[in-house]
């Protein structure tokens, strides 16, 4: 038969063809007729050119990608991937010529084109791998240990915990397995949200492949084939969680200048020669940029260089000559940020100041060993019994994940899959001196399995079976809560789930309502508050005016205690390169810490009743006038923001509440990061699945499917799994 395209009412395609090489093509073909400027955007950013057309504003992403060498890791991981499995190589290749074939008709409905006057470039076989690798490269953020030196550094060891938190940018989800034994089917369920930034267009791409050989739903990344993180073949599914594992190393290194390039102090005490080049960034309305790229036999160079830290400007190439620039703002979050979540065992005392570091390298799983995972793709889609799914898990590799599968034959399925390295405990910790020995890395580490409890499983990034390879895990309130709705049933079915996605509870506001209670001596303004957060219901409704009075105290009891001079000397970042400064701002640390810093034994001699007594006076005095959805309103993250700006809804939820929500405590309600999907995996009937996205199948502004999910995703509806072609709407033949 020919390749065929279908749609379904929310303009979800459904693909079948004859072999998964003509459906990988197909697959790209769609997704560059859907989502032509986000394929552009995202291949550019793998190459560290999106400056190119975004200008200043995406300068500091390319400087990264530049010096992180994700292009080139990339290359690499395709020629070992040509090497290793040429099957799945040549299904890759398939992929990106059908990206190509539909990147005219693509561009064409996109207006964003027309607006940069941008003309979309050719993907090469490399490609989807770029754009894997430029999605999770922060995911397992590293640059958390530069927070924790700068602490250590200036409060010492034993501060880190006190800052250990789930942070604004930690990449995250809500999973859960239930098993025949606990629904009314006697067939398992599974159901989750992942928790990213939410973009416009969607980071998740509704998709159903067909072919002779497997026939899957699920949840694509645009711009690279299959089906990776949740998916659903009909006797067998798969979900997946961020497991906080700690998988990249940050090394100190000594580099000097000689005559003939740059070397690098090695352990064995001998200067090595480092790999050195320069690249042109170029930047739409600007000089050109020029970034030396620098590589020691730890890593890519990403901080600083053989003139130190100092010497990390940006250095505009052209007739006006070298200049400093001004800090750019992002141009997007990093899908990572702050992470943490409990305080680490051990934490080695900050190299002498004797010894301050010349330069940063990353080391980075898929840079060492040539190996983004993509040889477990394939046998996704073919998987028919959760040992077919286990045994395509063994040869993931980025980023490392807790897994949860199940099939109609009662098996079920609960591990840690990805590539961490066997290194010294010091490397997860802190930034390690490369010139001394004992950091380097030796293989690779087992992953932990995990059972179900009562017939469940339940991971919401809290310290669980991925506990041996992390640092800092999310607070187990999300995990808790779950735990607790699911226990509060005997028997559930799929249509039971989205009670459970859009629970509100916020148990982390016991904290500071602890503190509140103890208040005496208040203004009269001010005892009411508090005896209205204190009999408030701790659910943070969209429509609930308490919520409001709740996030207004917390907010300034933020700010309260980041002003405080305890905390001076971590108020002002150290001279690192602006990608980083997410996770060394020292307010938000703040805001998704404070339940650790309002509940330590002592906080550096703060007064924390003083300082929450100031904040209820401060918001008594002028409380705010709505509801919690009137400032909690949805942020979604755009490339270029749209001529006519949308009029964003109000949201339910919060950042420690499983309907996980996130604005900046002390600084934003607004929620950049939220469910960017939405799934409930039914294996007694694949048609009682659901699932939802929070805008639309189409990245095209203006069209049907643009943002038609929105108002189901805002009330907790899901939209139906359709997979009886009968009831689909064929669009073309390929």
């Amino acid at each position: 038969m020919a390749t065929e395209i279908h749609r379904d009412a929310w303009g979800i395609p459904h693909l079948r063809a004859d072999s998964a090489a003509e459906l990988a093509h197909a697959q790209g073909l769609v997704t560059a007729r859907d989502r032509a400027w986000q394929l552009e955007v995202e291949r550019h950013r793998a190459q560290g050119t999106s400056a190119s057309f975004l200008g200043r504003s995406a300068l500091a992403w390319d400087r990264f990608a530049r010096r992180a060498r994700l292009d080139d890791t990339a290359r690499r991981c395709f020629t070992e991937l040509e090497r290793r499995d040429p099957e799945t190589a040549d299904w890759v290749r398939a992929y990106a010529g059908g990206v190509n074939a539909g990147l005219a008709e693509g561009a064409d409905a996109a207006p964003e084109f027309a607006r940069t006057h941008l003309t979309p470039g050719p993907w090469h076989p490399w490609t989807p791998l770029g754009v894997w690798l430029a999605t999770h490269i922060l995911f397992a953020g590293f640059p958390a240990k530069l927070w924790r030196e700068q602490v250590a550094a200036h409060l010492g060891a034993d501060a880190i915990g006190l800052f250990a938190a789930d942070g604004p940018g930690t990449s995250g989800s809500n999973g859960w397995l239930v098993s025949g034994e606990r629904t009314v089917t006697g067939q398992p369920v599974i159901a989750g949200d992942p928790h990213r930034w939410i973009e416009d267009p969607g980071v998740y791409q509704q998709i159903h492949l067909s072919c002779p050989e497997f026939d899957v739903v699920g949840l694509a990344v645009p711009g690279v084939p299959g089906i990776a993180h949740f998916g659903h073949t009909g006797t067998v599914a798969w979900a997946i969680t961020n497991a906080m594992a700690d998988y990249q190393d940050l090394y100190r290194e000594r580099l000097r200048r000689t005559g003939a390039g740059v070397e690098a102090l090695g352990p064995d005490g001998v200067w090595h020669r480092a790999a050195r080049h320069t690249e042109i960034v170029e930047v739409a309305g600007e000089e050109p940029v020029e970034v030396e790229v620098l590589e020691t036999d730890r890593g890519p160079v990403v901080i600083g260089g053989p003139e130190g830290l100092d010497g990390d400007p940006v250095d505009l190439v052209g007739p006006a000559g070298l200049a400093e620039a001004a800090d750019p703002a992002p141009s997007r979050p990093a899908p990572d940020g702050p992470a943490g979540q409990s305080a680490p065992a051990a934490f080695a005392d900050p190299v002498d100041p004797d010894s301050t570091p010349l330069a940063i390298t990353l080391r980075y799983p898929p840079r060492v060993t040539g190996d983004l995972g993509f040889g477990a793709l394939l046998p996704l889609l073919r998987a028919r019994r959760v040992a077919d799914v286990d045994r395509a898990f063994d040869r993931w590799a980025e980023p490392v994940n807790v897994v949860q599968a199940a099939d109609t034959e009662g098996g079920v399925l609960h591990r840690v899959a990805g590539w961490v390295p066997l290194r010294a405990e010091a490397n997860r910790l802190r930034v390690v001196p490369a010139w001394e020995p004992g950091h380097e890395w030796h293989g690779r580490q087992e992953t932990p399995r995990a059972g179900l409890t009562d017939g469940v499983a339940v991971m919401a990034n809290q310290r669980g079976p991925a506990g041996p390879l992390g640092v800092e895990f999310a607070p187990p309130h999300r995990h808790d809560r779950i735990a607790a709705l699911l226990a509060g049933r005997e028997r559930w079915s799929a249509a039971d789930m989205p009670a459970i996605h859009t629970d509100t509870h916020l148990a982390s506001a016991s904290a500071l309502l602890d503190h509140l209670r103890t208040l005496d001596a208040l203004t009269p303004e001010a005892s009411a508050l508090r005896d209205r957060l204190l009999a408030w219901d701790r659910r943070m409704d969209a429509d609930s005016a308490d919520a409001a009075l709740y996030s207004a105290v917390r907010g300034a009891v933020v700010r309260q205690l980041a002003a405080h001079p305890a905390f001076a000397a971590l108020a002002a970042p150290p001279a690192y390169p602006e990608l980083f400064r997410p996770w060394l701002a020292l307010l938000p640390r703040v805001g998704f810490a404070l339940e650790h810093l309002l509940r330590a034994e002592e906080l550096h001699g703060i007064d924390r009743p003083s300082a929450v007594r100031a904040a209820v006076e401060e918001v008594a005095a002028r409380p705010p006038a709505g509801v919690w959805g009137d400032t909690h309103r949805l942020a979604p993250w755009r490339a270029l923001e749209p001529q006519t700006p949308y009029d964003e809804p109000g949201l339910s939820g919060d950042h420690d509440c499983v309907l996980c929500t996130s604005g900046v405590p002390g600084l934003t309600d607004r929620a950049a990061r939220g469910p960017a999907a939405r799934y409930v995996w039914d294996l007694a009937r694949r048609e009682d699945s659901r699932w939802v996205v929070p805008l639309g199948a189409s990245g095209v502004p203006g069209s049907p499917h643009h943002r038609d999910q929105l108002p189901l995703w805002l009330a907790g509806d899901l939209v139906p799994v359709v997979t009886d072609w009968a009831l689909l709407k064929k669009e073309t033949d390929v």
